[in-house]
């Protein structure tokens, strides 16, 4: 009897405590990696940094001069020499380690051994960067973020800055204006495209700039954001005449910056500019972003007439993103499906556009549409997204880089209220008035009273 209590009494705490650990990994995974993870890797780190690193093939020979010391001095076997390690820095997603590279040693050495170092030291990813020649920053998560998408608290915020979603190496996805101008979104049905739209909306709402909308789904995306849109078209015959105002509005603005490029003899290097941010504020025109929500349907025709007007919108469209940067118009191109084949234009248009965004599609060409040209190993990524994961998608740049991201949940009615609370810094541009949506009036609910009216007797 005494043997079966002393079993419960050491037994059950051990059992309680390997039961929560348990738990708390699968469904609170950042308060695990808090608790147990973190301390786990950081030993298991310190204690094989240098073997992992010898067994890697991450290490080099050591110089003369250490090899007469060690031999002078003791009588051990002189070892490879491993990068010099800098001092631990823990993070609320995992760790990070600075390395100094020894002589003959690149990132890409690092890189190509990201997986083996991933395994020997326990942890769910290792992600490599360069801080500068000779100096590499080793990021190591210690779960899946993307599973549970938080957003770091100390963001990237600023004119034209938004952080939309979160990297697979726990860093924001910022979606800058002013670095990548025009992006083209693709995603199928409930593949969270509609999320990312609505997280650029209410980043946007609150800064001064004028949000204009091509909704060619009657408006049923962009419509609830009306209080704060300058101008809104609900179908492709609204978008022929609202695109032929902003082309106007482009070269408005050029006529502004030539103007201000008549270069008097005394003007200061400074203000001499060849866009609308080298303006003094008083002249600068508010920045505008246009949302084109099923940019698919701006191509399709039945008629000859139709034809003709596709033409004239995609036109319009391909100048805007040929010039619109410089002007301060910048381009955010949605749809589900986007290829050659919508017809004359179309490759044209995806050219002009820097950022590539790439949710779950429906075929391969879609995918291969979006990132083929600019970085064809993300092509497998994007085809790889499972329909339960909503929201994760492939971001890339024509630089070639890309990366996975996942955009946490937003409802309608919070991005809405955004809007509604921003209504008032909608810019005064008299060009796009005509286009302004109408904004329902919110019924005024009575107030209850507070004692029920009892009848008078006779």
């Amino acid at each position: 009897m005494s043997d079966l209590t002393t079993l419960l009494e050491v037994g059950g705490p051990v059992a309680a405590l390997g039961g929560g650990a348990a738990y708390a990994r699968t469904k609170h995974p950042a308060a695990y990696w808090s608790t147990v993870g973190l301390p786990v890797s950081a030993v298991r780190l310190l204690s094989s940094y240098g073997s992992v690193m010898e067994a890697c093939g991450l290490t080099v020979a050591p110089s003369r001069l250490r090899v007469l010391a060690v031999k002078a001095m003791t009588q051990r076997e002189v070892r490879p020499v491993p990068p010099r390690r800098g001092i631990i820095r823990p993070t609320t997603t995992g760790l990070r380690i600075r390395l100094r590279l020894a002589p003959g040693q690149e990132p890409a050495d690092f890189a190509a051994s990201a997986e083996r170092l991933r395994h020997a030291w326990g942890v769910h990813a290792v992600y490599v960067t360069t801080v500068k020649p000779g100096v590499v920053d080793l990021r190591l998560v210690g779960y899946d973020v993307l599973r549970r998408v938080r957003m770091p608290r100390k963001a990237v915020h600023g004119p034209l800055k938004v952080p939309v979603a979160l990297r697979e190496d726990a860093t924001p996805f910022v979606r800058d204006y002013r670095t990548i101008p025009h992006q083209l979104t693709l995603g199928a049905t409930l593949s969270g495209k509609s999320m990312y739209l609505r997280h650029l909306v209410a980043g946007l709402a609150p800064q001064s700039v004028a949000l204009v909308g091509i909704d060619c789904k009657r408006g049923v995306e962009l419509a609830p954001f009306a209080p704060r849109l300058s101008a809104l078209a609900t179908d492709p015959e609204q978008a022929a005449e609202l695109l032929p105002v902003l082309v106007n509005e482009m070269e408005d603005r050029y006529d502004l910056i030539k103007a201000r490029q008549g270069i008097a003899p005394g003007t200061p290097d400074e203000e001499i500019t060849s866009d609308i941010w080298g303006l003094p504020d008083h002249e600068r025109p508010v920045p505008v972003v246009l949302f084109v929500d099923e940019v698919a349907e701006l191509f399709l025709v039945a008629t000859k007439k139709d034809e003709e007007r596709r033409d004239e919108m995609v036109t319009q469209l391909i100048r805007l993103a040929q010039l619109g940067r410089a002007a301060g118009i910048y381009l955010e191109v949605c749809g589900q499906r986007f290829g050659a084949e919508l017809g004359k234009g179309a490759t044209m248009l995806r050219a002009q556009l820097t950022g590539r965004v790439c949710h779950r599609v429906n075929d391969e060409a879609s995918a291969k549409m979006a990132l083929g040209d600019i970085a064809p190993e993300a092509v497998q990524a994007a085809c790889s997204i499972a329909p339960e994961r909503p929201g994760l998608a492939v971001a890339g740049d024509t630089s070639g880089g890309w990366s996975r991201i996942r955009t946490p949940y937003l409802s309608l009615g919070d991005a809405a209220e955004t809007c509604r609370e921003s209504a008032h810094l909608v810019p005064d541009l008299p060009a796009l008035k005509p286009f302004r949506p109408d904004v329902p009036v919110r019924p005024v609910g009575t107030a209850a009273p507070v004692f029920l009216p009892r009848p008078v007797a006779d």
